[in-house]
């Protein structure tokens, strides 16, 4: 990792957090403590997306590595929560598969652009799904009153909904990755 830019660095330390939080999301069932230290682990890995994005685009630092690995340890920070999530009950199984298969999809797109030479970013869509996701993950954490469980319920609808129209505006915008020349 010496070889990385800061951006890129705070990138990897998200991958690198996610075991820790699968931990005590998995080996401390329905601990208090467990569940504040996962949100800890959680949240911190959530702020690293916004704080390597800033930097690299403040410094002028981006890089290829970082337009792969950012938007991927993102899906995995996130995919990983949820499948938990479905797991214990605390989210429907059919929500994480839409919102799993929206990420292969998505990835599936980038990966034909990319042969095209062409590199899509992010849209408005993509970032506030992606936003409404981590938020929502850190309400299913505490799921510790009913308080939490409401507002982590209603963010996983609106997170569903930002992910299904983040998915047809991607792809709409996008079309002609689609066509062949």
């Amino acid at each position: 990792m010496k070889n990385l830019n800061l951006p890129n660095k705070l990138t990897m330390l998200r991958v690198f957090m996610i075991p820790f939080f699968l931990l005590f999301e998995l080996a401390f069932p329905g601990e208090i403590w467990a569940k504040w230290v996962a949100f800890l682990i959680f949240g911190a890995a959530s702020l690293t997306d916004k704080a390597d994005g800033t930097i690299a685009r403040k410094y002028n630092l981006v890089t290829n590595f970082g337009k792969f690995m950012d938007p991927l340890a993102d899906k995995l920070l996130v995919c990983s929560a949820m499948i938990v999530f479905a797991a214990d009950g605390r989210m429907p199984a059919l929500v994480v598969i839409v919102i799993v298969a929206r990420e292969f999809i998505i990835s599936g797109f980038r990966l034909i652009a990319a042969e095209q030479g062409k590199v899509i970013a992010a849209g408005p869509w993509g970032k506030a799904k992606t936003v409404f996701q981590m938020v929502m993950v850190c309400f299913k954490i505490l799921d510790i009153n009913a308080g939490f469980v409401f507002v982590g319920n209603l963010l996983m609808w609106i997170a569903l909904a930002l992910t299904v129209i983040s998915l047809v505006d991607y792809l709409w915008k996008n079309k002609e990755v689609l066509k062949d020349e």
